[in-house]
């Protein structure tokens, strides 16, 4: 029989987590690799409800489960060792489990690797244990382009646009993955599970002020606490502040669906601990300006939902943002971008720090990656 290897936490074991390990089972003999209470807690900060061997106890106890492994290595990718000693046929992977790295680790040793959609069991609700930890509507916030124009030492140089939209959490958005899980985090201890009710800016700037209180040193942008509260699309102008002069929003149904339809996220790795983004930097009025003129073209592209003018100015605001701050990127993900590079329209990373996920303007569906849900008004 073929041995199937899945990886992951399984902290507060639900049936989300059953619906998955079944239909990896499917694939054959199941080996499931934990990751350790160590590790978990050097990725996410937390520590776990159950510990390893409480976990690794539930998990021998469902009846198609093989046998269960504690990852002995570090990291995302703690899981090797025991990829390696189990020598699986297959790696099974939910969608939003998907890494390049992953996939390369396959090819590396011949291994089929089966990426599955998040499918919860017929007549149950889908779960996730971030769910179960928040059951918070708050959104995160992702910027589509003209992003550090938010910071003063770049639009002191020539003003403009970022231009963001809110998302719904229908994801476990990775923690340092330019998604604005950091400002979240601090709505949620506002606001613990809804954005409350009332002026928007307003909430925006409380936002902002509890997340950088008097002392702080690294200003957080206000694009992010800007881009959970304001729902659909939104443009903040800027010009040598920390708050936008003004916010333009749109909540035009077609806009917003044309969006959804053509973004694609493909999962890399978190932003390294120790990266310093800000090293090595060029900032200077031609490239704040050529920032600032491709958010303008972004702008412009999604109105009239011009999907190849999206995709050019979409990549030409990250290709300003490299210029400016070349540390964004790495072979690595210089290589990611060009194995889609081919089939998107364009392309941007969702971190600063060159973590996160790929996002690619493109319509067909690709296996392995997400799709996102913009957050409307009203909802």
């Amino acid at each position: 029989m073929p041995r199937v290897f899945v990886s992951g936490c399984f902290d507060l074991l639900h049936s989300g987590h059953v619906a998955f390990l079944k239909s990896a089972a499917e694939y054959g003999e199941l080996h499931v690799c934990i990751g350790s209470d160590a590790t978990i807690h050097a990725l996410k900060k937390r520590w776990t409800v159950n510990d390893e061997e409480e976990r690794k106890y539930m998990l021998e106890s469902l009846a198609f489960v093989h046998q269960v492994h504690i990852g002995s290595g570090s990291g995302q990718m703690d899981f090797v060792p025991e990829f390696e000693r189990v020598k699986p046929d297959v790696l099974v992977v939910n969608n939003d489990g998907h890494a390049e790295a992953k996939a390369g680790l396959c090819r590396e040793h011949g291994v089929r690797y089966v990426v599955l959609e998040r499918t919860p069991a017929h007549g149950l609700k889908p779960r996730s244990t971030t769910a179960l930890r928040e059951e918070s509507t708050i959104p995160f916030r992702l910027d589509l382009a003209g992003g550090w124009l938010d910071q003063p030492f770049v639009s002191k140089h020539h003003p403009g646009s970022v231009l963001t939209i809110s998302i719904e959490p229908t994801h476990a958005f990775t923690d340092r993955s330019g998604m604005s899980s950091s400002t979240r985090r601090k709505a949620i201890e506002l606001w613990r599970t809804h954005l409350p009710d009332g002026d928007r800016e307003q909430q925006a700037r409380i936002l902002f002020s509890y997340e950088n209180p008097p002392g702080t040193m690294e200003i957080s942008g206000s694009q992010d606490s800007i881009g959970i509260v304001f729902p659909g699309l939104n443009r903040l102008h800027y010009s040598g502040g920390y708050w936008p002069e003004r916010i333009e929003s749109v909540q035009d149904e077609t806009v917003l669906a044309f969006i959804e339809e053509h973004l694609q996220l493909v999962p890399l790795s978190p932003r390294d601990e120790s990266f310093n983004v800000l090293q090595g930097t060029r900032i200077n009025a031609p490239g704040a300006r050529t920032l600032a003129d491709a958010a303008d073209d972004c702008w412009s592209a999604l109105l009239h939902k011009d999907a190849s003018a999206f995709g050019s100015a979409f990549r030409r605001s990250f290709e300003a943002q490299v210029a400016m701050f070349p540390n964004m990127v790495d072979d690595g993900i210089r290589a990611t971008i060009a194995a889609h590079a081919d089939k998107a329209h364009g392309w941007k990373l969702s971190g600063a720090g060159g973590g996160g996920y790929l996002i690619l303007v493109r319509k067909e569906p690709l296996p392995g990656t997400l799709r996102i849900t913009i957050r409307r008004s009203g909802w």
